[in-house]
C-alpha cells in the first residue's frame, strides 16, 4: 500500500530529547523505544561492564562513561504513526552537534530531573529551540526519588523559560511516597507499582479516581491531597491549548520516572497527538525565495550530520539527511545544490542506533543515511533537481584553541586527513595558520578533545598529543573582498584557513580581537558561519 507524500508526512514525529547531563535522558530514550515497541528489553545502560551499552549509545567513550557524545537516531513505527527520535549529546562541550540536530526536529521534549529543576545546560538548549521556534514537551522526570514540589517546578518553567506550563497529569507524592499520578483530563488515576528495575511486571492498569477501587492505592489523606492539588492547578493554570503549544508559548506538561517505565507510555502518547509532522521548510530556488511543502512531488532534504566510522570494521561514513519533502525511493539519484553533482542512492539507511537496516522507501520528517567516502558534507542541500538550497547550519567559532601534534612524524601527512574528517563531522574545526605547518584544533569543551584523541587513536592509529596553542580566540572574517584581502595581507601571521579554506583571523586574547575590529572597521569579525 503506498500513500501519497503528503500523507505520510503526516504520519511523520520527528523528535529530539533535550536535557541536562544525568537527567536520564538516554533512560528515557530506551523506555520510549521499549513503550514503541522497538526494543524487547530496557536497561542495558544499567547493565555492568561490556553490557553497559544503551541502544543509543555506540561510540566506545560513550559506552565507557555511560553519556552521550554524539547525537543518534532511532526510527520505530507505533499505534499508526512513524517516530524518528533524535537523541543528542546531553554534555554542554558538544552543544554545536545538538544544535544541528534541532535543525531537523518538529518538537523537543526537555527532560528535567525532578529534584533539581532548571538546570544551565536545559536553559542554554532551550533557547536553541526557542531560536528556531521548536515546540516543546516538558517530562519531569525522576518522581520515584525525593523531588521538588511539582507548583515550584512550574514557576520555575515559567519564570526562568518564559514558557506557561500546562499539567496534563499530576503526581501523587514523590520518593517514597510516590503512589502514581491522576490524569487531569479524564479523572482516571494511574498507580505507581514500587517494583526493581529489571522485574518484567508492569504497572497496574489506570482506575476511575471517583471510583471506589482507589482505596487500594491511595489513602483518604492522600486521596484528598491529590484533589485538592489538582483543582488547584487546573484553575489556576492556563488550560493546555494546542495552538499555544505549537506556537512556542505552552509547554504541555508529564510526569514519571523513565528507570521504572512510569509515564513513558502517556508521554509518547502526548508525542503522537500534540508535536507537529513536518512543516514547509524555506529554502532559495534558483536564487529566489520558496517554500518546500512536504507533501511536495519533488525529492529534497539537508545533510544535518555526517559521521564516521560507526562501525570500524567497514570505514564507513555517513551523511544523516533530514527529508523536507516527496517520496524517496532507494537507487534514487539526488544531486547537490554547491556543487550540481548526481548521486545514485543504492544503499539509504533508517537508523535503530547502532543497528541498521536499508531505506526502501522515505518521507518527509525521516532521517535517512547516505554512506559516502567525502562528497557530502554537513550543510548540504540535495534534491533531484539540485537547484534548492535550505538554510545553511551555522558553525561556532570555537571557545578552546589547541596545537595538535602526532608523536610519529611520519604520520603528518595521515593526521591531516583525519583532522580533515573530524572536521567535516563537525566534531572539531580545523584551522591551518597561514606561517608554519601546525594545526590548530578548536571545540567549545575539554571533552571534545578527549573524544577526538580517543577517535584518532582508535580509528585512525594516531596517537596526538594536543599542546597549548599561541591562540585564544578564531573568527571569520566578512566584508567587501578588497577590504578583507588588505587586512589579510598585513596580518599574516595572524591569520589561517577552516576547512572550507575561509579566512579566519586568529587572535591572542579577545581583547586583540576588539581592538584589531576597531582599527579596521570595514571588516567583520563574525563569531558564526554558515555551513554550505
Amino acid at each position: 500500500m503506498s500513500s501519497s507524500p503528503a500523507a505520510e508526512a503526516a504520519r511523520r514525529r520527528t523528535f529530539a530529547i533535550i536535557s541536562h547531563p544525568d537527567a536520564g535522558k538516554t533512560t528515557l530514550t530506551e523506555n520510549l523505544l521499549l513503550a514503541g515497541g522497538a526494543i524487547r528489553a530496557a536497561g542495558a545502560v544499567r547493565a555492568r561492564g561490556q553490557a553497559r551499552r544503551t541502544q543509543s549509545d555506540w561510540m566506545k567513550i560513550e559506552r565507557e562513561r555511560g553519556i552521550s557524545v554524539s547525537a543518534s537516531v532511532m526510527t520505530f513505527d507505533h499505534d499508526g504513526l512513524m517516530f524518528n527520535l533524535l537523541d543528542t549529546p546531553g554534555h554542554e562541550d558538544f552543544s554545536e552537534d545538538t544544535y544541528r540536530t534541532l535543525t531537523a526536529a518538529d518538537a523537543a521534549v526537555m527532560v528535567l530531573d525532578a529534584a533539581k529543576g532548571i538546570e544551565p545546560q536545559t536553559l542554554k538548549l532551550f533557547e536553541v529551540c526557542r531560536l528556531r521556534d521548536i515546540p516543546i514537551i516538558t517530562f519531569i522526570n525522576k518522581m520515584d526519588r525525593e523531588a521538588q514540589d511539582p507548583f515550584e517546578l512550574l514557576d520555575e518553567v515559567s519564570s526562568k523559560l518564559a514558557l506557561d506550563p500546562a499539567p496534563l497529569y499530576w503526581p501523587a507524592g514523590s520518593g517514597g511516597r510516590f503512589k502514581g499520578m491522576l490524569d487531569l483530563r479524564n479523572d482516571r488515576f494511574i498507580p505507581y507499582a514500587k517494583k526493581s528495575s529489571t522485574d518484567e511486571e508492569g504497572h497496574p492498569d489506570p482506575i476511575a479516581f471517583k471510583g471506589n477501587a482507589v482505596v487500594q492505592y491511595l489513602d483518604p489523606d492522600e486521596k484528598a491531597e491529590l484533589e485538592d492539588n489538582a483543582m488547584l492547578v487546573t484553575e489556576a493554570g492556563k488550560p493546555f491549548d494546542v495552538q499555544s503549544f505549537l506556537e512556542g508559548h505552552m509547554t504541555p506538561v508529564f510526569f514519571g520516572s523513565a528507570l521504572r517505565h512510569f509515564g513513558v507510555n502517556e508521554l509518547l502518547g502526548g508525542i503522537g497527538a500534540y508535536a507537529p509532522p513536518p512543516k514547509p521548510a524555506a529554502a532559495t530556488k534558483a536564487g529566489a525565495e520558496t517554500h518546500v511543502a512536504p507533501g511536495d512531488a519533488e525529492v529534497s532534504g539537508f545533510v544535518f550530520k555526517v559521521q564516521a566510522n560507526m562501525d570500524p570494521n567497514h570505514r564507513d561514513r555517513i551523511a544523516f539527511l533530514r527529508l523536507t519533502s516527496g517520496r524517496f525511493t532507494r537507487g534514487m539519484k539526488l544531486k547537490a545544490q554547491n556543487t550540481g553533482k548526481a548521486m545514485s542512492v543504492n544503499a539509504p539507511i533508517m537508523f535503530f542506533a547502532s543497528d541498521r537496516e536499508l531505506a526502501e522507501d522515505a518521507f518527509a520528517g525521516d532521517v535517512i543515511g547516505i554512506p559516502n567516502h567525502g562528497v557530502l558534507r554537513v550543510g548540504d542541500s540535495l534534491s533531484e533537481s539540485g537547484t534548492l538550497r535550505f538554510a545553511g547550519l551555522p558553525n561556532f567559532a570555537p571557545e578552546i584553541l589547541r596545537r595538535v601534534r602526532v608523536k610519529d612524524p611520519l604520520k603528518a601527512k595521515h593526521l591531516k586527513k583525519a583532522l580533515e574528517g573530524l572536521a567535516e563531522e563537525g566534531v572539531t574545526q580545523l584551522f591551518r595558520p597561514m606561517i608554519g605547518s601546525d594545526f590548530i584544533v578548536g571545540a567549545v569543551g575539554q571533552l571534545q578533545f578527549e573524544v577526538m584523541a580517543d577517535r584518532l587513536a582508535n580509528e585512525y592509529q594516531l596517537d596526538v598529543i594536543f599542546e597549548n596553542s599561541p591562540y585564544a580566540e578564531a573568527r571569520w572574517l566578512g566584508g567587501d573582498r578588497a577590504d578583507v584581502e588588505d587586512f589579510v595581507g598585513k596580518h599574516r601571521s595572524a591569520m589561517g584557513q577552516d576547512i572550507d579554506e575561509q579566512p579566519v583571523f586568529l587572535g591572542k586574547s579577545s581583547w586583540e580581537i576588539g581592538y584589531v575590529a576597531e582599527r579596521y572597521p570595514k571588516v567583520r569579525f563574525e563569531r558564526t558561519k554558515e555551513r554550505a
